[in-house]
């Protein structure tokens, strides 16, 4: 994929989520830029020190911390960390997300807690203690909320998937808001289907064809295509863009419903 020239030198980016796919594309994008990258993983940790071996080995810099972003306890001690060792941050790009494919008759109350936990409650958390250090800092920042196409063109047994990321799309807007003031800009992206190691375990048995031939490119999108754009959001270049919800789905979205 194509590089593209951002200028993050000196700032402290922290990616959840990071240890392969769009959290590890953005990773190495930001370090190609010149920011001290934070690589979150909360299981995968041969995958960070990978993604974090691959930085350094471009002359770039990267800590990998360990942490479950939908934990409290472990949201505020990875804060702790990496405000020890890096402050402020600058950039924080939640991309870990926990998913659920249950039919909603199904999924019950503790599905319910244990999604809104993973994918509002811990990003809502580490939004507001980062911006309490871009604040204290005084040096404004960048939030980002890696959301979905699924918050808006559902699919059958998505239901609390969905309902989780158009909440994350709310409080985008939300933040952006309350947010303006300390000129912290709050930006979300909502991938459509790209070609990650989930999306190719979830696809095998239909036949990825039978997906590609919905996309007007016909094609599907590659984790690279959202960490440009991630970077482009917090980069000075976006610098007057806030509140924005940015889809990268190769036209999905507005694919009317039906087969071509």
């Amino acid at each position: 994929m194509e590089n593209y020239a951002f200028d993050f030198t000196d700032h402290t980016v922290l990616i959840t989520g990071a240890s392969r796919g769009i959290g590890a594309a953005t990773a190495k994008l930001f370090a190609r830029s010149g920011a001290r990258v934070v690589v979150n993983y909360r299981e995968d940790r041969a995958g960070a020190e990978q993604v974090a071996a691959e930085i350094a080995a471009a002359d770039g810099q990267a800590m990998v911390v360990q942490g479950d972003a939908g934990s409290e306890d472990d949201v505020r001690r990875m804060m702790e960390i990496v405000c020890a060792r890096w402050a402020p941050v600058r950039v924080l790009v939640h991309n870990a997300s926990a998913i659920n494919r249950s039919y909603f008759l199904d999924a019950t109350l503790g599905d319910f807690d244990l999604m809104f936990g993973a994918n509002v409650r811990g990003p809502y958390l580490m939004s507001q203690l980062a911006a309490q250090q871009m604040i204290a800092a005084g040096v404004g920042g960048s939030i980002l909320f890696i959301s979905s196409i699924l918050a808006r063109q559902t699919i059958p047994n998505r239901t609390l998937y969905a309902a989780t990321k158009g909440a994350l799309e709310s409080l985008t807007r939300a933040l952006a808001l309350d947010l303006a003031r300390h000129h912290i800009r709050v930006n979300a992206v909502a991938p459509g289907l790209i070609y990650t190691k989930a999306l190719r375990d979830g696809i095998a048995a239909l036949g990825e064809e039978n997906f590609t031939k919905y996309i007007p490119f016909e094609r599907f999108g590659h984790p690279e295509e959202i960490a440009s754009v991630v970077a482009f959001l917090a980069s000075d270049a976006a610098s007057y863009i806030t509140g924005a919800l940015i889809p990268v789905d190769g036209g999905l979205g507005v694919v009317e419903a039906g087969p071509k």
